[in-house]
């Protein structure tokens, strides 16, 4: 293990700020976030795996309807959490965020930040010690992807480290898709704030090259990006997150 005591102070950023424009006519009216499968919305499965790490301390991002996001704000800070929202009139980028919140990882030792638009049994307190034991600046969640042209695609070398990432190629060397979910280093996340860049994927990732420490997700992860995805996470969560509270 490195040297970190065990009582690393964890924040999260969840962002949410998306419009969900391929789940319409649902997210004209609800926000993409707070879209509900197995009678939750999605911003609750995550809320439940960063309470079951103890993180408590959650920023969220609003753009679209934010009011009904700002409702579930309030209740989550009745039932214990510190959550602050970041309201951006026009959205930033998943990077752009960052750089307007530099000052959120002060008092913090690492930050999970969560694309909360997909749906995962992930584990964020394995994921944490993965990233605390091997001490890289950024730790990238990694799923087997089914189309890999699809997605943000890692290659690793021997150790688990990225030596090569690209959004979406037309000839993908790996099937280790980006899950959308990182660990990243107090100093990371300042180190990303200071590039004033627009998106993670494209803007950020491939100047960590050599920085960057992949792990494989072997449960339920998927992108709730369109009415397809959404029907499919529907019918797979009674099953999955059963599976979840009976471990």
């Amino acid at each position: 293990m490195s040297g970190r005591s065990r009582h690393n102070r964890t924040k999260a950023l969840l962002l949410a700020g998306g419009l969900g424009r391929r789940l319409r006519p649902i997210t004209d009216t609800t926000p993409k976030c707070l879209v509900e499968i197995a009678g939750q919305p999605l911003l609750d499965y995550w809320f439940g795996a960063l309470g079951e790490a103890g993180i408590r301390d959650v920023l969220i991002n609003t753009h679209h309807l934010p009011e009904p996001v700002r409702r579930f704000i309030a209740k989550k800070n009745q039932q214990g959490f510190r959550v602050v929202e970041t309201f951006e009139a026009k959205l930033r980028g998943s990077a752009g965020t960052i750089a307007s919140n530099r000052g959120w990882a002060n008092d913090a030792d690492d930050v999970v930040i969560i694309y909360a638009d997909n749906l995962s049994d992930l584990d964020v307190a394995t994921l944490l010690a993965v990233h605390r034991d091997r001490g890289d600046p950024v730790t990238m969640l990694l799923f087997r992807a089914a189309d890999p042209r699809a997605c943000g695609i890692a290659q690793l070398d021997s150790d688990g480290r990225v030596i090569a990432f690209e959004e979406k190629p037309a000839a993908p060397k790996s099937d280790m898709a980006n899950a959308g979910v990182y660990v990243v280093t107090a100093a990371a996340w300042r180190e990303i704030a200071e590039m004033k860049s627009f998106d993670l994927g494209f803007d950020v990732l491939p100047r960590f090259i050599g920085r960057i420490r992949g792990h494989l997700h072997k449960g339920y992860h998927r992108d709730i990006g369109d009415l397809g995805a959404l029907d499919a996470a529907r019918e797979a969560a009674p099953l999955v997150f059963s599976r979840r509270t009976q471990r």
